[in-house]
């Protein structure tokens, strides 16, 4: 297995847990060797409080410096194994089931935000023009505009194959469409080239705002048949739906349009 390196802020947690732990010990070996020395009626010598004061730095320090360094390498083993459990291994965003169970517990937790599932247009055609390989960098352009367009607390997943979904928290209707409306022209600005060929980019969006009691599938169902709408009505567009009723919805889309 590779050795672990440690990060900066991982050494200054190695030398202050180790630091401090000598420190109590010193302090408690001279403690107890002034209770010893009190209990048998003598007083401790300037060799005594040398030796009580040095022991545990010198015996113990080494030993628990090293044990300290383990314990780091550990401990940051264990966050890149849950990072690599949770990441799409494309493109560095939350995968499926790690972005599912994320927005499950936001919404558990305040039940505020909305949903966006966003998928790429023409994405068949993409890898059929420039191949599976340039497809795939085009999916990590697409995640990249994405985190682009998004705050750093915002959930951005990959559903499958060219499909991403975003979670806003906290979003309304209206802040909800305006980062969909930035994420698309974000993605729009992009093209794929290959020997002299360029194709523009662009991604349907359908979103969903939650509702009091929503959950994560009838999130999803709302905002996956708004991106049925958007791709059906000619792509590389928003249809935001939520717990508005039909009207206020058309109405404040028309609004914000």
């Amino acid at each position: 297995m590779n050795k672990v390196r440690l990060t900066r802020v991982a050494w200054a947690g190695v030398w202050r847990r180790t630091l401090g732990i000598l420190a109590l010990s010193t302090l408690g070996s001279w403690v107890v060797s002034e209770l010893i020395m009190f209990a048998l009626g003598q007083g401790m010598n300037d060799v005594g409080m040398v030796l009580a004061l040095s022991m545990p730095t010198v015996l113990g320090g080494p030993i628990l410096f090293y044990l300290q360094i383990k314990s780091a390498q550990l401990s940051e083993a264990n966050r890149r194994l849950e990072t690599l459990a949770s990441t799409d291994w494309l493109t560095g965003v939350l995968n499926r089931r790690s972005f599912t169970s994320q927005v499950g517990r936001a919404l558990d937790r305040n039940g505020g935000g909305a949903l966006l599932v966003l998928d790429a247009d023409h994405f068949k055609t993409i890898n059929d023009r420039f191949g599976h390989e340039r497809g795939d960098e085009v999916l990590q352009m697409l995640a990249g505009a994405i985190r682009d367009g998004v705050r750093e607390n915002d959930f951005v997943g990959r559903l499958g194959g060219e499909e991403f979904g975003v979670f806003l928290h906290g979003a309304g209707f209206e802040s909800a469409w305006q980062t969909a409306e930035r994420i698309r022209t974000g993605v729009n600005a992009l093209f794929v080239t290959s020997e002299g060929v360029a194709q523009r980019l662009s991604v349907s969006i359908g979103g969903a705002v939650a509702g009091a009691d929503s959950s994560f599938s009838q999130l999803f169902r709302s905002a996956d048949e708004r991106l049925y709408s958007a791709k059906h009505a000619g792509r590389n567009r928003v249809e935001l739906g939520g717990s508005l009723d039909e009207e206020a919805v058309a109405a404040l889309t028309a609004a914000i349009s």
